[in-house]
């Protein structure tokens, strides 16, 4: 195989979403007579021979970095030993936040979503840590400040809303907490400019007390736990000390949409390939993305 020709499956199988099934159909129909499993071989031998150490090395420099984002998503795996072919693995991901030119975003295969996955990963590691409210996150080691997301936070609150019949929506609990939300999204909006200390003081000054106010006012309501309101003000309550968490440094970030943007790559490709017949044949790229 040519430089050329693996360069060319790898853009068409993680960047255009193509399957290599599809991109053998694509090439017989030209005449030439490629297999899916000879394209899935060259893929293999070139990321153990070459991408495999800028892997490594990018790791090394991602635990470097004082503020990172993380998330996973499902992936199923026909034969992961030991599980069952309905089962869920996951694919995790680690990367640099807003506050550097040269962003990493790191891709890891584990078969469970244990804690451990992380705990592994990101061993050694002292710094920030923009996560959702998976519990997992949260028994990283004293190195580790996990800093939660309010775009969940607001997720909650809209569902609430949007499970209100017409007309009840206003003046709502629901549509307060929302309320809330959007007025801390407004506030950093504001000061996206911002050098990070300057952020830092302004977040105490403009959406300090308004956490305050919001904490207060859940306090004082009370909704069926297995209702969307409900379900929201737990969320609310179990992820307050995450979700402040950003007021410690101006470089945080108040979601990690970051991290979402950069896992929908790998999210449209699972759509087309569906799964993965062995951990091996896994889509080892995106391994990385800089």
């Amino acid at each position: 195989a040519s430089a050329d020709a693996v360069a060319h499956i790898m853009v068409q199988k993680f960047v255009m979403y193509a399957p290599l099934y599809r991109q053998e159909q694509e090439i017989n129909r030209q005449g030439i007579q490629l297999s899916r499993q000879t394209m899935s071989n060259w893929i293999l031998k070139a990321t153990e021979d070459y991408l495999t150490p800028v892997y490594e090395q990018l790791h090394r420099e991602l635990l470097t970095r004082d503020v990172l984002h993380a998330d996973e998503t499902t992936l199923q795996v026909l034969h992961e030993p030991g599980k069952a072919p309905q089962s869920d693995s996951f694919m995790w991901l680690y990367r640099t936040s807003g506050d550097t030119n040269k962003p990493i975003v790191l891709y890891e295969y584990q078969p469970g979503r244990g804690a451990k996955h992380p705990k592994e990963f990101l061993a050694g590691y002292k710094g920030y840590l923009h996560t959702d409210g998976y519990a997992g996150y949260h028994d990283l080691g004293e190195d580790i400040t996990v800093v939660g997301c309010w775009a969940h936070a607001r997720r909650k609150f809209d569902e609430a809303v949007k499970s209100l019949p017409k007309g009840r929506a206003k003046g709502s609990s629901a549509s307060q907490g929302l309320a809330y939300c959007n007025l801390l999204f407004e506030i950093e909006q504001g000061l996206a400019e911002k050098t990070a200390e300057e952020r830092y003081n302004e977040r105490l000054k403009q959406a300090k007390p308004v956490l305050d106010a919001m904490f207060a006012w859940a306090n004082s309501r009370t909704a069926a736990p297995k209702s969307a309101l409900g379900k929201a003000f737990t969320y609310l309550k179990e992820q307050w000390p995450y979700l402040t968490n950003y007021l410690k440094d101006g470089r945080l970030e108040l979601s990690i949409n970051r991290a979402e943007r950069s896992m929908k790559p790998f999210v449209i490709d699972r759509k087309n390939f569906l799964l993965a017949n062995t951990p091996r044949v896994l889509p080892a790229v995106p391994l990385c993305s800089v």
